[in-house]
């Protein structure tokens, strides 16, 4: 079965291949809304955007983007800097193994964060 990893929470969980991401999160208790988009959201039909998460591990075990999932990440006004990492939870489902980054830091002009380079020996 897959492993979903939720960085930001520190927990695991098992789910049937083909689960989707918002409905296995909110069954174990794991928030992917902030402030009043907890209560003022669209229940999973992508419309508002608000249960993005950011795929750091395993994006090739998520199915395809929706159509309807695309756009709405493109119209949107929020810039990570990992747009092709962002996935809205209530259109992904998991195939395998994955790795889930919730509630995203924003970045207003779209800029990949640097990352950390391993010190050589």
């Amino acid at each position: 079965m897959p492993k979903i990893t939720f960085t930001r929470e520190n927990r695991e969980i098992e789910v049937p291949a083909g689960t989707n991401l918002r409905k296995a999160a909110m069954a174990e208790g794991i928030e992917l809304y902030r402030g009043p988009a907890r209560f003022l959201n669209c229940h999973g039909f992508s419309h508002c955007g608000e249960c993005r998460v950011y795929i750091t591990k395993g994006m090739e075990n998520c199915g395809p983007k929706t159509l309807k999932e695309r756009f709405r990440i493109w119209v949107s006004w929020f810039r990570i800097g990992h747009e092709n990492e962002v996935r809205l939870a209530c259109q992904t489902k998991v195939n395998g193994d994955i790795e889930v980054l919730t509630k995203p830091e924003f970045n207003f002009f779209g800029q990949r964060p640097k990352r950390a380079v391993a010190a050589k020996d």
